[in-house]
């Protein structure tokens, strides 16, 4: 008689530490396929810049700023320091939507992922 309760029980038991293991399972092949495929994505991201000029010339378009204060520091000379501003102050009415791209853009070619979280500390 106890055999009889005992048994449908140990059954239920079994069957929950089983699923329950799948489940802790499952959920670590998906962690392990995002991280192969984040593995994968920054191989692509390194084979394609390899050749690419684009991180270059989005390296020189933002140092741009920085020599020109130097030089102003260096030649005493305010005035393109106050253009500099007078950059920055402009670029800041340029609509939402175009900064954003522009964001994207400049993340991708440095191969910087995760621009929509950066994005959202920015507000």
């Amino acid at each position: 008689m106890l055999n009889n309760l005992i048994g449908p029980i140990t059954g239920l038991v079994g069957g929950y530490f089983k699923n329950k293991a799948e489940e802790t399972q499952a959920k670590h092949q998906a962690k392990m396929s995002v991280i192969q495929n984040d593995a994968d994505w920054e191989s692509k991201m390194a084979d394609a810049s390899a050749s690419s000029w684009k991180d270059e010339f989005w390296t020189i378009v933002l140092s741009i700023p920085v020599f020109m204060v130097g030089y102003a520091i260096i030649a005493n000379d305010t005035s393109v320091i106050d253009r500099v501003h007078l950059g920055f102050s402009a670029l800041s009415t340029l609509p939402e939507w175009y900064q954003y791209l522009l964001f994207i853009a400049i993340s991708s070619s440095f191969g910087i992922r995760g621009a929509s979280k950066i994005m959202s500390m920015r507000k």
